[in-house]
């Protein structure tokens, strides 16, 4: 049946998945209609036509199940008063809506629309209120037509009111003609939802505006992988399959695009053809370049390097070796120095003495790291103020180009016209560091400024793209001292010992005679996880002192048995049961539950954080959580609709429940996630899975997590089968190659 009507009240909201109960007024009938089904942003006032069957619920009684609704203009003048009174234009409520009615009737739209000035004879409505009310009226209105319009398209709520903002009228030649410029204009709109309405709008798979944007969006998701170009011929063979079209249309509409300079050629060592998204190669481009710029600066005016050295070691009283000293006399020197080195190799050690070198002749240093518990670290190693690199550049929400996109309108306060106040800057963990983010740092890095970048090359590259830290130091251009004496806890700790015979692709001998690494042999999934449980849950936190939120599990997956979705699921289970005293929020198929442990799986640069004091004074605040960060759930207010997380750093954020898409749960995370950080010890569930994420680098960065014990669990096939696999995934990436070139 069909009806049309009203709506009068929302009861009932789900944000997860849109189902929504409403009472609508039908012209005629003289009781409400109970109506339920999934809609998208509907309000009160709204107009409705939908289409569905009476069912007769149990408790509430006779419903209209929906199954398609629209969103149409009222028509007459008791569903006109309801959409005025409904608070969808400022400054009229439901008793002035009334009066409105009274005067004007069934008239009274078109003369808001056409005649607003005689709105002047209602009481209460002055000159300046009967236009505002008319602007609104029909801005609303071009809203609601553009709704209307492109529900035809299959788009709905507020993508569609950020169409017609960005748009206006021209919406609708754009979405007739070429909807692909949605994908490059309104942030939440990609290839795939343009191209599904380009599809309904009867645009041909051939159209030259599909295969331009079809292209854009394969290079974009390259990205995802790490890449930030794709060789010509992977390119056009990739977006071929996609777009399902010839290789010759695709080569052919590539062409165009370099020719009109939206896309930019270049070439690989082999002098083969590589295309990047401009944005990504320009700041290739801008990252080689002032990184040489640094580099040529002079440095040589200081006297006394091995003096002021010996004076160092007295000062912390600690013997460097002779690489260690050469590491200080060359971060003294250089513009730009890269130090690197495995677990236990005296980095830290390193990173002190060349701190108290340059405090010693009075510069200025800063010390950061991509991460906020990589930044605590170093607070923790060096006893100095570290911050992440974030905010080491002082991000900031922006209040221009905003959209309701949670991911844009940012910028960094500090750049080339405002630099860094530094004369060395430090910066830690830079294997995660992607092109992007360097991009962003250098440009607030003035020449005559040190920088000093820190990492363990061995380590996995970024989540983001570009191979920054391997290409810097592949490139020949920078002075780079790379430690390789085993110092940390001498030769008493395995997980030392073993991380670099995984790195030399040895073998390890797994007797379990071991203090701090041992394989507990299971080969059946379902004992791992068993096994993993009680590891986490009691026998590790008894053996290192430690509580079981401590121990971190380890995976390099995310699916099946071992991966990280069903480990923590069981997990919680438990370290953190279900109780009445802890309130609780599902979301889609997760339980998020007061006190578990939870990681941010995305950058969003506008949720706002606070850390307090404790008395509960505001001690500092901000806006930026970003992918990788950790914490604990505080407080889920189901009143407010936010959950409350504390994390690492004691930044206190509140999480609208619409954006618990951003958040996991993290007993259990994986290899790649848990980079820059270290927990007092892991577990490492392995069985069997793909070999790119069952690989040497995976196994030798799970296991330098861990400070005081790590625990395989598996097979020895498994592990011996890791440290020979040394097949990486293939990164494209030409930081190398623009550095050379320069």
């Amino acid at each position: 049946m069909t009806i049309k009507g009203s709506v009068e009240s929302i009861s009932f909201r789900n944000e997860d998945n849109g189902f929504t109960v409403l009472t609508v007024s039908v012209p005629g009938q003289k009781d409400q209609m109970t109506c339920v089904g999934s809609f998208a942003s509907v309000v009160e006032g709204d107009y409705l036509e939908m289409e569905g069957e009476m069912v007769r619920h149990p408790m509430y009684g006779e419903q209209l199940s929906v199954k398609s609704y629209r969103a149409t203009e009222p028509e007459d003048a008791a569903s006109m008063e309801l959409y005025l009174g409904s608070g969808a234009i400022k400054g009229i409520g439901k008793s002035l809506a009334a009066r409105i009615i009274k005067a004007f009737g069934d008239d009274t739209f078109r003369v808001i629309e056409e005649e607003p000035e005689k709105l002047v004879s209602i009481k209460g409505i002055s000159e300046r209120i009967a236009f505002s009310i008319a602007t609104q009226f029909e801005d609303l209105r071009g809203q609601r037509r553009s709704m209307m319009f492109l529900q035809q398209y299959g788009i709905s709520g507020n993508l569609a009111i950020k169409i017609y903002k960005q748009f206006g009228p021209d919406m609708y030649n754009i979405i007739q003609d070429n909807p692909y410029i949605l994908a490059e204009k309104i942030s939440g709109i990609g290839f795939k939802t343009a191209d599904s309405i380009a599809s309904r709008a009867g645009i041909s798979a051939n159209s030259e505006y599909r295969i331009r944007a079809g292209v854009a969006y394969t290079l974009s998701e390259s990205t995802s992988g790490g890449h930030t170009y794709l060789p010509y011929d992977e390119l056009i063979s990739r977006s071929a399959n996609i777009l399902g079209v010839s290789s010759e249309e695709v080569s052919n509409q590539v062409d165009r695009l370099l020719v009109e300079k939206k896309l930019i050629m270049n070439f690989d060592e082999e002098g083969g053809k590589c295309i990047y998204l401009s944005a990504f190669f320009f700041m290739e481009f801008n990252v080689a370049r002032i990184l040489k710029d640094l580099a040529a600066y002079d440095h040589t005016g200081i006297n006394d390097i091995a003096q002021r050295i010996a004076s160092v070691e007295k000062e912390l009283g600690l013997k460097l070796d002779e690489l260690q000293k050469k590491a200080v006399t060359q971060a003294a020197v250089s513009g730009v120095f890269i130090l690197t080195g495995g677990p236990g190799t005296g980095k830290t050690t390193t990173i002190n003495a060349i701190i108290r070198f340059f405090e010693d002749l009075g510069l200025d240093i800063l010390l950061a790291a991509p991460t906020g518990r990589a930044a605590k670290r170093i607070y923790e190693t060096t006893g100095r103020e570290a911050s992440t690199i974030h905010r080491l550049l002082e991000l900031k929400v922006s209040g221009e180009n905003m959209d309701q996109s949670r991911n844009s309108g940012f910028v960094f306060e500090r750049n080339a016209d405002n630099p860094l106040e530094a004369d060395v800057v430090i910066i830690d963990e830079m294997s995660m560091v992607d092109i992007s983010l360097m991009n962003a740092l250098l440009k607030a890095v003035s020449v005559g400024t040190r920088l000093i970048l820190v990492g363990d090359v061995n380590q996995l590259p970024s989540v983001g793209p570009g191979n920054v830290l391997k290409d810097i130091i592949n490139s020949g251009a920078f002075s780079v001292t790379t430690l390789n004496t085993i110092f940390r806890q001498d030769f008493a700790s395995d997980i030392i010992v073993n991380a670099h015979r995984i790195n030399a692709g040895e073998q390890l001998i797994l007797n379990n005679k071991s203090k701090d690494f041992f394989l507990l042999r299971r080969d059946n999934a379902q004992k791992i996880i068993q096994e993993t449980i009680s590891m986490v849950g009691d026998r590790l936190p008894r053996y290192i002192g430690a509580k079981p939120f401590d121990i971190q599990v380890l995976t390099p997956m995310r699916k099946g048995d071992l991966g990280v979705e069903n480990l923590n699921n069981a997990l919680q289970e438990t370290l953190n049961p279900a109780s009445k005293a802890k309130r609780e929020k599902e979301y889609r198929d997760t339980v998020f539950r007061e006190g578990d442990k939870v990681m941010q799986i995305r950058n969003n640069y506008q949720l706002e954080w606070e850390v307090r004091s404790k008395r509960g004074f505001l001690a500092d605040s901000g806006s930026g959580v970003f992918n990788g960060d950790s914490g604990v759930i505080t407080a889920v207010n189901t009143f407010s609709s936010t959950m409350e997380v504390m994390f690492d750093d004691d930044r206190r954020v509140d999480y609208p429940f619409q954006n618990l898409d951003e958040l996991e749960l993290a007993y259990a995370v994986t290899v790649h996630k848990s980079q820059g950080s270290e927990y007092p010890a892991v577990v490492i569930p392995l069985l069997s899975g793909p070999s790119m994420l069952f690989s040497r680098n995976i196994l030798y960065t799970a296991v330098t997590r861990a400070r005081k014990c790590v625990m395989l669990i598996g097979t020895d096939e498994i592990i011996s089968s890791m440290i020979k696999n040394i097949g990486e995934q293939k990164r494209y990436s030409g930081l190398k190659a623009r550095i050379v070139e320069l």
